[in-house]
């Protein structure tokens, strides 16, 4: 199987990157009440050193009440907090790497044993000063993100959670502005967000969208049912300032809408002619989900339909989560053609930070 494609450069405005494999976003929660220490500095900065092109941190939390529900995701505020990223930003690079945070705010899911004092924030009880105040506090984030020296960011905007709870009818029951019953309508609130966080950075500063069909609540959903709702829901955040979508699946070689083969990363991308990050059990044969329902590893498997996919145009980025997770060394292993040396997801890298 020839890679070479995939270790081509990457150009969008500001952010150039040496080949077009991603780190995927993965939840440790194993910093120091919040703060990110020096292990994980050496964390990210060892999958730098061997070769991934960017590295999206685990999710970190905007300055709001409950933007968090378990007490070692780190924050991305407060002076301790920053100066941890600062160093985490600092080791990445002098590792010859590129980093981007994601940005979060975890809004009504209640897991874990840790509670903050203050009441969830979900679409249905926040106010319009609580919905303001959210929206600076992403603003204030990506001001913080680009004086700290990141190479881009990424807001996460899938999954179940809070700005994911506003697209979806299932949790978004308002009847103001920021309700309604199209896709379109329930989708100004991340249009406020990502225009106030491009209104923080400037024009070059990359930002990236994290969306997703399925929810950890609900692993059938679909926001959009054909491409013309995928339009109305994507549309207008091209328009409020994203550069780049990250398409979040399960199996990146499932299908979105029938009568076609392109996959979610892949529509993104043909629906608004941005670049698209394709990401779902890369290199594997489980998905993510099932491995957090059952608590066991996962084989690898081959991609040869990644590849294919890549190779036709359908996406720009190729994000990897557990695989690099399991093994640091992943992307140079996968560049010298040492697919023997891959090895299989085991449940228990999921409780190191190595």
């Amino acid at each position: 199987m020839n890679m070479d494609s995939l270790f081509m450069p990457f150009k969008y405005k500001n952010l150039t990157l040496d080949n077009r494999f991603v780190m995927a976003p993965m939840t440790r929660a194993m910093t120091a009440n919040g703060v990110p220490v020096q292990q994980n500095a050496d964390y990210y900065s060892r999958r730098a050193a061997a070769g991934v092109g960017l590295i999206l941190t685990e999710g970190t939390v905007i300055n709001r009440p409950a933007s968090k529900n378990i007490k070692t995701i780190p924050d991305f505020y407060g002076e301790q907090a920053l100066k941890g990223w600062k160093h985490v930003v600092e080791s990445v690079h002098a590792a010859g790497g590129k980093i981007a945070p994601q940005l979060w705010h975890v809004g009504n899911t209640p897991y874990g044993e840790w509670r903050p004092d203050a009441p969830f924030e979900s679409p249905d009880t926040m106010s319009v000063q609580d919905i303001q105040d959210t929206i600076k506090a992403f603003a204030d984030a990506a001001l913080d993100a680009k004086n700290l020296g990141f190479d881009a960011f990424e807001i996460h905007g899938a999954h179940g959670y809070l700005i994911d709870q506003f697209f979806w009818e299932g949790t978004n029951h308002r009847t103001d502005e920021y309700g309604g019953k199209t896709i379109k309508e329930r989708s100004r609130f991340a249009v406020e967000v990502v225009k106030a966080m491009r209104a923080a950075v400037g024009p070059d500063m990359v930002i990236i969208l994290r969306l997703s069909q399925w929810k950890q609540q609900d692993y059938t959903v679909k926001l959009a049912h054909t491409p013309q709702e995928l339009e109305d829901w994507v549309l207008p955040l091209v328009d409020a300032g994203v550069d780049i979508f990250h398409g979040s699946q399960r199996r990146y070689w499932e299908n979105e809408f029938e009568g076609s083969d392109l996959n979610f990363a892949g529509w993104l991308k043909k629906v608004t002619g941005q670049p698209s990050i394709t990401v779902g059990s890369v290199g594997l044969t489980g998905d993510v989900m099932g491995f957090f329902g059952k608590g066991e590893g996962t084989g690898t498997a081959s991609m040869d339909e990644l590849l294919r996919r890549f190779d036709r145009g359908d996406f720009d980025l190729v994000a990897v989560g557990r695989s690099l997770l399991q093994d640091p060394e992943w992307v140079q292993k996968v560049k010298a053609g040492r697919f023997d040396e891959l090895k299989a997801f085991e449940a228990a890298s999921a409780g190191t930070l190595y």
